[in-house]
């Protein structure tokens, strides 16, 4: 696969670290946790790309292999970073929801009362 993949992987990563350093709110940081993570999406998925590569079923009657083939491991490590990003960005909303109904800001600069 062309270097492009990467460079979109790279700054989506850099571009959601960068929103997160910045932000001035939780939710904004949320949104760009999520940016960030979609860029190890973009990752995983160019690592396991291989050109006129066949896909791992062989059907039935089974057939005789390529030398070429996907590895169904990239995709699975994909899906799962796809349900635990969704997860985390479930409870970080749920969390922040909480945040702003009891201490009405979503600014991190303004919750004195969570500093230990």
């Amino acid at each position: 696969m062309n270097i492009y993949a990467y460079l979109v992987a790279f700054w989506l990563i850099v571009a959601g670290s960068a929103g997160i350093v910045r932000s001035r709110n939780l939710i904004h940081s949320v949104v760009c946790l999520s940016v960030a993570q979609a860029g190890t999406y973009v990752l995983l998925l160019a690592v396991g790309f291989q050109s006129k590569a066949s896909p791992p079923v062989f059907g039935s009657p089974p057939s005789k292999p390529s030398l070429s083939v996907t590895d169904p491991v990239v995709q699975a490590m994909t899906l799962t970073d796809v349900v635990v990003s969704a997860t985390v960005t479930a409870l970080l909303l749920a969390i922040a929801i909480q945040i702003h109904k009891r201490h009405g800001t979503v600014d991190p600069d303004e919750l004195r009362a969570l500093r230990g």
